[in-house]
């Protein structure tokens, strides 16, 4: 069994082509403007939309733990005294309450992967995202696998590389596309980002392209932390070095997806400028200069 927390078909965003996203829960990292939340814990978890409440207070009554308490009108959720038992969820006549992840076969997943079959057509296929797939790699290996022998075309993974290298080892002979994220080049940058040294990431990273995989580094731009000439050089040089690496593009940071941490009863995050347009012009031209000196020099 494996957990999946969203399911999105017909993207364009996570690799070649048209392609349905498998967003998987748990993750080695923990970033400061994470965008999906709901991803960060590997175990499924109560949600709750506030907007859609309706006040009826029945999960208030059928819940067993006390999760639900209406103080003045106000429906306070006591989300860290949850076991998820769903008498709520089964209970709550406008949706208000859901489950933020759900338990799946590999069959079942390769099955919905398979609807769109017509779409794909030669460069497209399925994507296994985050929170970081790699942690359930045998679960996403099993699923690729199963989605290869019905005649998908291309299978990614949509990685921080944050994990042993086995977890590679799994995946690697189903997959033809490695999405990397490359947060800093810099360890002290990355530990301020994530948490975590960036040593495992950028050693999984050196030992894929040895493995002959399509790379595409995705650079998430996030003003005050990584967004300096100096670091947007290293990781280009760094990227420069590959020899397997299809595309380098920078994600602008964005601020959706704030408002899906009260859902699951986590503080916001950090907030950070928004990315000035110009900037984000001026470093892609140094990247697109770094490749082409690399082909040309």
């Amino acid at each position: 069994m494996g957990t999946v927390f969203n399911i999105q078909r017909f993207s364009l965003h996570d690799g070649p082509g048209i392609r349905t996203t498998f967003f998987l829960t748990g993750c080695s990292l923990r970033c400061q403007w994470c965008h999906n939340p709901e991803g960060l814990q590997s175990r499924v978890r109560l949600q709750y939309d506030e907007s859609q409440c309706i006040q009826c207070r029945i999960c208030e009554k059928v819940c067993p733990k006390n999760v639900h308490v209406f103080h003045e009108s106000v429906h306070i959720v006591h989300f860290d005294q949850c076991s998820l038992c769903e008498e709520c969820i089964n209970s709550c006549p406008s949706n208000a309450l859901q489950k933020s992840g759900k338990e799946y076969t590999a069959e079942e997943l390769a099955q919905i992967g398979l609807r769109d079959m017509p779409y794909y057509q030669q460069n497209g296929g399925i994507t296994f995202s985050g929170g970081e797939p790699l942690l359930q790699a045998s679960f996403v290996a099993k699923t690729a696998d199963l989605c290869r022998k019905k005649g998908v075309n291309t299978i990614a993974i949509d990685t921080a590389g944050n994990v042993d290298w086995k977890a590679f080892e799994a995946v690697l002979p189903f997959v033809d596309y490695v999405l990397y994220d490359v947060k800093a080049a810099s360890e002290e940058i990355h530990r301020k980002a994530t948490g975590f040294s960036n040593h495992k990431i950028l050693d999984n990273l050196h030992r894929l392209d040895s493995c002959g995989k399509k790379i595409f580094i995705r650079i998430p731009l996030i003003p005050t932390i990584n967004d300096d000439l100096k670091e947007i050089e290293a990781i280009a040089q760094l990227a420069a070095q590959l020899h397997t690496l299809e595309e380098i593009r920078i994600v602008p940071y964005h601020t959706f997806g704030r408002e899906k941490y009260k859902t699951i009863g986590l503080s916001e995050p950090a907030l950070f400028p928004i990315p000035d347009d110009q900037k984000i012009i001026h470093y892609e031209r140094i990247i697109q200069a770094m490749q082409k000196k690399k082909h040309h020099p």
